[in-house]
Order: C-alpha cells, then sequence, then structure tokens
C-alpha cells in the first residue's frame, strides 16, 4: 500500500478552518442536543410497560429479547418498493439483517418505510415537481421511524437521488444514534450509454422511432440495481462511502450476489458492536463533522458528481449544524483533480470504474495527494485508511484487501499523479445575472465558453416546442426560469438535453441558463444550473429579455448579461409563470413546501430551521 500523506493540501485545510469556524455556534448546539439525547442501556428500557409491550407484541422470536435481554435493537428503514430497479434489491435485506443481528447478540426490526421516486420516471413530467421535496418526506418519514425511541442503532437502505440526503438529515435527527447506510449496488452493464445517448439524439431529430428509442432504454436499465451512470444515486454511494458511513468497498457490488450478501450482513454485525451498550460507541453525530464534509465535496469533486449535491450536501451539512456554501465547493475544485471518467463525463459505467480498482484506489490516491482527511471518524472505528482496501470473499469469509496499485483502466479512472484534469469537474459561476453552478467535467474545453444571444423560457415544454419549430438553429443561450424551489419544486430540465445536444453537434453555439436543475446526467452542454436568487424570489434572471447578449464563461466563472447596467438596474422583473405550477399530480400537497423553501445554495430546505 502507498503511505499515506500526513502533510493535508493547504487550500484543503483552509477552507475546513473556514467551515468551523462559520459553523462553531450552530455546531455547538447540535452537538449539545445530541449529548442530551443519549441515554444509558438501552434506549427501551426508558419507556412504560404499555409502551413497551406495542413495541414487541408482533416480535415473536425476538419478543424475550426485547423484553428482558440488554441486547441492543437495530431499526431498519427501508426505502425498498418492488417497481424502482435500485430498491427491488431490498426486499431480501430486513431477514438477511435480521438473522445477522441474532448472531451478533442484537435484534432488528423493521422500524419504517420511505418513499423512494424516480427521477427517471418522472422526468419531464408533473410528477418531477414533487421530486426534490421528496427529500423532506423522506426526512421526515426516517424521524417518524425512529421516534418510537426502542432503538440503539439504524441501518439506512436507500441509494437514489433525494433518498439518501433524506434518510441522511433524518437519521441526524437523531445523531444520538449510530447509523450505517446499506446500499444496494448498481445493476449489470447493458446498452452502453453513448450508444443511448445516441439514440435520443436521433430521436430528438425524428430521425428514430419511439420503438427503436425503448428498445435502446430498455437495454440500458434492464435489471435489478442502481442505474449504471453516474448520476446522483451513484454519486450519493460514493459519498456515503468517503464520508465512512458504509462498510469499506460496499458502494458498488452488484446486487445479487455473495459479496453483497455478505456485506449486508456485516453492516447488521457492525451496527450492533457499535452502540451505547458496547465501548465501540460511535453515533452518527460525532462521525459527521466539517472534516467529514469536505471529504464528500472532494469525492464529488474528483469524479465529476451530480450537480444535484451541491444542493443536498447544503442541506446535509445544515442537519449537523455545519455551514457550506458553493464557495467552499470552488475553492476545493481548483485544487482537487479529476481523476475518473463515468458517463456522462466519459464513455464507462460504474461497473468499468469499480473494475478498474473502484472507490479504495480512488480514495488512496486523494489520501496520498493530502486531499481528504484522513483522520475522520468512520463506522469502522478507524480513519479512512480502512477505505482503501476493497472487500472479498475469502476461502474464511469477507474479508478486506489493498486496492489494486495501478488502475486497471486509465481511461476510466486515474492516479493523482495523472488526472484527467488539475481541477474538479464543478464551477461556480457569477455575475448580474445571479450565482450558479455548472458540472465542467463532461464539456469539452471548445464549449466552455459561451456569448450568444438569450432566448428566454418559462418552462421546458416551450423550449422542446420552440426546437421541433426550428426556432433555435443559432448560437443561442436558452434561458429557462420560474423553475426554482418556490416557483415550481425546482424540477430537473433532463429532457433537454438531446435537443440542445442536437444543436451544439450541429456546430452552433450553445448553452443554457436556468434557476431549476439539470440533474447528475448533465452532459455535454454548457449548463448554468440553480441560479440564485430565483425568479420567484426577485432574481435578476427575471431582469433577462429576448436579444440579449449572455456570457457564460466557466474558465473565468462568469454569468453575465452584457447590458449596460443603467439599463439592466432599470429593467422591471418580469413576474414568476407558477400559476400551472399548483394542482395535480399532487402538487397542491406540497405547497407548504414550496412556499417555506429556502434558495438553492442554501440547500432548498423546506423541513430544517
Amino acid at each position: 500500500m502507498k503511505p499515506i500523506a500526513n502533510a493535508l493540501n493547504a487550500q484543503l485545510q483552509a477552507v475546513t478552518e473556514r467551515i468551523a469556524q462559520r459553523s462553531a455556534g450552530p455546531r455547538a448546539d447540535y452537538l449539545a442536543r445530541m449529548e442530551a439525547a443519549r441515554v444509558e442501556g438501552t434506549a427501551r428500557a426508558r419507556l412504560g410497560c404499555t409502551n413497551l409491550a406495542h413495541g414487541f407484541a408482533a416480535s415473536a422470536a425476538d419478543k424475550e429479547a426485547l423484553k428482558r435481554k440488554p441486547w441492543p435493537n437495530l431499526a431498519i428503514v427501508s426505502a425498498y418498493n418492488d417497481m424502482l430497479s435500485a430498491h427491488q434489491p431490498y426486499e431480501r435485506y430486513p431477514a438477511l439483517i435480521k438473522a445477522a443481528a441474532r448472531e451478533a447478540g442484537a435484534v432488528a426490526q423493521f422500524a419504517g418505510g420511505v418513499p423512494a421516486m424516480c427521477d427517471g420516471i418522472t422526468q419531464g413530467t408533473t410528477g418531477m415537481e414533487l421530486s426534490l421535496f421528496s427529500r423532506d418526506v423522506i426526512a421526515m418519514s426516517t424521524g417518524v421511524a425512529l421516534s418510537h425511541a426502542m432503538f440503539d442503532a439504524g441501518l439506512l437502505l436507500g441509494i437514489c437521488d433525494k433518498i439518501v440526503p433524506g434518510l441522511f438529515i433524518g437519521a441526524l435527527s437523531f445523531g444520538h444514534l449510530p447509523m450505517i447506510f446499506v446500499p444496494g449496488g448498481p445493476m449489470t452493464s447493458g446498452l452502453s450509454n453513448p450508444e443511448k445517448s445516441r439514440i435520443r439524439n436521433l430521436y430528438a431529430e425524428g430521425k428514430a422511432s419511439r420503438e427503436e428509442l425503448l428498445e435502446a432504454e430498455s437495454g440500458s436499465y434492464h435489471d435489478a440495481g442502481t442505474c449504471t451512470f453516474y448520476g446522483t444515486a451513484n454519486t450519493n454511494q460514493m459519498l456515503m462511502e468517503v464520508m465512512g458511513l458504509h462498510l469499506p468497498g460496499a458502494a458498488f457490488v452488484n446486487p445479487g450476489t455473495p459479496l453483497r450478501e455478505a456485506l449486508t450482513r456485516a453492516a447488521a454485525t457492525r451496527a450492533a458492536a457499535i452502540t451505547g451498550l458496547g465501548p465501540q460507541y460511535l453515533p452518527i453525530s460525532q462521525l459527521v463533522d466539517e472534516r467529514t464534509i469536505v471529504n464528500g465535496i472532494v469525492g464529488l469533486l474528483a469524479t465529476g458528481g451530480s450537480t444535484n449535491l451541491t444542493i443536498h450536501l447544503v442541506a446535509m451539512a445544515h442537519a449537523a449544524g455545519i455551514l457550506i456554501n458553493w464557495d467552499d465547493f470552488s475553492a476545493l475544485s481548483a485544487v482537487v483533480p479529476l481523476l475518473a471518467r463515468i458517463y456522462p463525463n466519459g464513455k464507462a459505467d460504474v461497473n468499468h470504474f469499480q473494475a478498474a480498482g473502484g472507490m479504495a484506489f480512488l480514495t488512496r490516491e486523494l489520501l496520498c495527494a493530502g486531499l481528504l482527511h484522513p483522520d475522520i471518524p468512520t463506522v469502522m472505528g478507524t480513519g479512512l485508511a480502512a477505505y482503501t482496501q476493497e472487500p472479498w470473499l475469502s476461502p474464511t469469509g469477507l474479508a478486506w484487501r489493498d486496492a489494486p496499485a495501478v488502475s486497471g483502466n486509465p481511461d476510466v479512472l486515474r492516479p493523482a499523479s495523472d488526472p484527467f484534469s488539475a481541477h474538479g469537474g464543478l464551477q461556480l459561476l457569477q455575475g448580474n445575472i445571479g450565482r450558479a453552478v455548472i458540472k465542467t467535467s463532461a464539456v469539452q474545453p471548445e464549449h466552455q465558453v459561451v456569448e450568444a444571444p438569450a432566448l428566454v423560457f418559462n418552462d421546458q415544454q416551450q423550449v422542446l416546442a420552440a426546437f421541433k419549430a426550428d426556432q433555435l438553429s443559432r448560437d443561442v443561450v436558452v434561458v429557462v426560469r420560474s423553475q426554482g424551489p418556490r416557483a415550481n419544486g425546482m424540477p430537473e430540465l433532463h429532457k433537454l438535453t438531446p435537443a440542445l445536444s442536437v444543436l451544439q453537434s450541429r456546430g452552433f453555439r450553445v448553452a443554457l441558463v436556468t434557476d431549476g436543475r439539470m440533474s447528475g446526467a448533465s452532459g455535454t452542454v454548457p449548463a448554468a444550473i440553480h441560479v440564485s436568487p430565483e425568479a420567484l424570489s426577485g432574481g435578476p434572471i427575471a431582469r433577462l429579455r429576448d436579444g440579449d447578449i449572455v456570457r457564460l464563461d466557466a474558465e473565468a466563472g462568469v454569468l453575465e448579461a452584457l447590458v449596460p447596467p443603467e439599463v439592466w438596474n432599470a429593467r422591471t422583473l418580469e413576474a414568476a409563470q407558477t400559476s400551472g405550477y399548483q394542482y395535480g399530480s399532487g402538487r397542491d400537497l406540497f405547497g407548504l413546501f414550496r412556499a417555506n423553501a429556502t434558495d438553492a445554495e442554501s440547500g432548498a430546505r423546506s423541513c430544517q430551521p
């Protein structure tokens, strides 16, 4: 194994210190609340007899253990449903966890389920307007599941876009308890992602039929497990590992394999060992500190991960009393190299990344470069050195071994000494239009600066209609506003990717500017997303007019309307168009969330103070 560097990168250390200073008050308050919530002995011992009897009435063989023995009780909180491929494998997990818990002298109960919606299904539909706020529902559902005061630790089963952040936020409200995240793993590789993208673009141009498109999509999304491209779901799994909240190497092992089953059982065994009933007490409130959050940002940047995490990580950190913003992401992006190319940032999928060395190789490279805090507490009770090893099934059972010394595929995964890029895959943009985020890792250098006239739209359907009418065949900055958290729940606008990609492939200078989201699949077209403040909150994006020359410069971090200041400042703000976003597909149930949401840079929070 390469020696782990002792010297931290100076920028990494400076950013961490700034976050710690900024967060001192909220963090101290949070830790004090968690310490006050800690109990001696089993949590259920504090319940009255009637309360406790309700808690184990249906527990069959575990009833006596819950009634009399000082065994820890593990809460299982799961996003299982059998419609979504990523979460379908969780059907078998409770039985595995319960059996492993008994062998470890513990009990496990299924504490509750949380909703799991799929942005792949709702993409481009009204249902997508519930997506972002499903994170808050999941956080609250996690709180409900854990509210019965029966539990000494938790196992959190979730994978996709809003689900891991929601579980994380909910778990931190019960931060006096140890928590381990338990992934399900990616499906095996199907139709290649570049081929899928090619068929999508042909369909957008009217050169492929719906039947051909459906055949391609079915060939890509073909089995149980997480989608194999590097979107938000797989970025979540990378995060939980580099933040020390998974077992080492758990992120990208395929479902339905003996190794996946062994890791699931081991998670239950480990959870039983780190409760307050023994000497290895590791509550999640102590595991998640400013160093942990910085490590998560570094992992995001080094892998070219999902832009959605520039929102989620802010909300996740806030739940632990830690205050971060996009300046922190930008400062770290300047020094963190891009070490992975996984679609949409390359041709490979996460299975190829795993085969090339995976998280163990990546973690070791970042540690050796001084770009991760090595001494963060983890669920293993050690620092991140344990996460430079990969799991395998030895003749005696589950074991860990050193990651490969060299990448198995340098087109997918590289050492820190030979990165794909010297800086991370995300960039902060600023200017008179507002603050925004751009994912640069998939955008070719020749497309990273665009200066062109704006065409302003109020929803993505208007853009697609203009594309079909051949009104966008020009150099153009497509502006889509009234898409922020307060306007309509900030839906992803991924349906625009094929159309804009087609325009770019025809030689036009094309960019997107929006106060909405573009998703973890942000691709080859430069997109200034999450523009804050949003139009509904009086953001200057509402000053843009058709024909304004807009400059998006990802290299210099500029998002500017090239309009004379006296003209720009004198303009009235166009009223946000929200009348069509109030009802249908359950949107009326989320009015309170929209009304109370913070801006994107503050995490689009609606259930956190």
